[in-house]
């Protein structure tokens, strides 16, 4: 089984490139995010005739997740409880013998605006959204844009950038929880030591010297992290194809056995 998880930076302006790349890789499971698209603007009839049954939570303008899913998948969570005022950036669905959830975690702009506190208040939600609805014995997959770099491995210049959004201690530690509370970094699970971003600045080629941030992650619960067999940040997929304009994140993958 193969799952994904992609920050796509909009479903209109993106969806021949999310199409040519869900024929190319053939995920089962697929996390999207920032689709800035409300659900009835969403193209599930073009995703239909390519396999993909969706489920959405979106908004207009910004945020939005959905999930994909070559089974149909049913909806439990629609909005991380308490944050609504943060916008549409929770789903959670029953999905091929998994619980799934994707996320598009707020940026939190820079230290001194407001929204890097709620940015913090959303991970402390989030936390404990887990720690009191759900089960670390359970196989549940939580994926999407984390907007945090989580370790000094995971920027490309942790020297310059310490202390900065991202890269703050107090964002690290939201992560942190999660990962105590019963998630592993799948990626992280195959590849402790490489260095590997998901994130490119669109500006002053940035994608081209190598000037990244992992901000991207698949998590899975203990019953799932036995069946990991392959993980893979998609980097050709953050380059321009026939004339299509990529998304300023590359999709993420996570194979399990079974």
């Amino acid at each position: 089984m193969r799952i994904a998880s992609w920050n796509i930076n909009g479903t209109k302006a993106r969806i021949e490139y999310l199409k040519a790349w869900l024929e190319a890789v053939a995920p089962d499971v697929v996390g999207l995010q920032e689709l800035k698209t409300t659900d009835d603007r969403f193209p599930f009839d073009e995703l239909r005739e390519i396999g993909y049954h969706a489920v959405t939570y979106g908004q207009k303008s910004w945020n939005g997740v959905a999930i994909l899913s070559r089974e149909p998948a049913e909806v439990i969570q629609r909005g991380l409880p308490g944050q609504d005022e943060m916008g549409s950036r929770l789903i959670t669905a029953k999905v091929s013998g998994l619980t799934f959830t994707t996320v598009y975690v707020p940026n939190g702009k820079t230290l001194e605006h407001e929204d890097y506190q709620r940015k913090l208040a959303w991970l402390d939600a989030l936390g404990a959204h887990f720690e009191e609805h759900h089960a670390a014995t359970d196989p549940h997959v939580l994926c999407g844009d984390f907007n945090v770099v989580p370790t000094a491995l995971d920027t490309w210049d942790e020297d310059s950038f310490a202390g900065d959004i991202f890269h703050t201690d107090a964002e690290r530690s939201r992560i942190a929880r999660l990962l105590d509370w019963g998630f592993t970094d799948a990626y992280r699970a195959r590849y402790p030591d490489e260095r590997a971003f998901t994130w490119w600045d669109y500006r002053g080629g940035a994608l081209h010297k190598k000037q990244g941030l992992r901000i991207d992650f698949i998590l899975t619960t203990e019953p799932l992290v036995g069946r990991i067999r392959e993980a893979s940040v998609e980097r050709d997929w953050r380059k321009k194809r026939d004339g299509m304009t990529p998304s300023d994140h590359a999709p993420v993958w996570v194979d399990l056995e079974g």
